[in-house]
């Protein structure tokens, strides 16, 4: 699996695996760092995040199961490097990327803002920097 930034021919392939319109995801790849992963040069996941005063913020992860874990270290390294927590909100029913962050070895923080109409879960990873 082979990991790179996202660039604005990949938002037709991140609104398939979002079900959201390819502007939602056009502006999303120019207003955030996205990275996605490939595996045979077929896209099956990607994260979006910024950095905003001492944490970064996953604002949305897609993929598979080895695809969410691969990508959640793209922000955890530019915490890292940067001295940041990370924190991310789950939707309840996402399995996959709960389970991902929680073998990154982010901690469960309690709940987070519903969106449209779904629980969230806060997750928060401090890193050693």
């Amino acid at each position: 699996m082979q990991i790179r930034d996202a660039v604005e021919a990949d938002a037709s392939h991140l609104a398939d695996l979002t079900d959201a319109p390819r502007d939602v995801m056009r502006n999303l790849i120019h207003d955030r760092t996205v990275r996605v992963a490939e595996d045979d040069e077929a896209i099956v996941g990607f994260v979006s995040f910024d950095a905003r005063a001492e944490t970064v913020h996953v604002t949305q992860i897609e993929g598979s199961a080895d695809a969410c874990e691969r990508l959640l270290e793209e922000p955890v390294g530019f915490a890292e490097g940067e001295g940041m927590a990370v924190e991310l909100l789950v939707p309840e029913s996402s399995e996959t990327v709960r389970e991902a962050a929680l073998d990154a070895g982010f901690d469960e923080e309690g709940t987070g803002p519903a969106f449209d109409g779904m629980p969230t879960i806060r997750y928060r990873l401090q890193t050693g920097g």
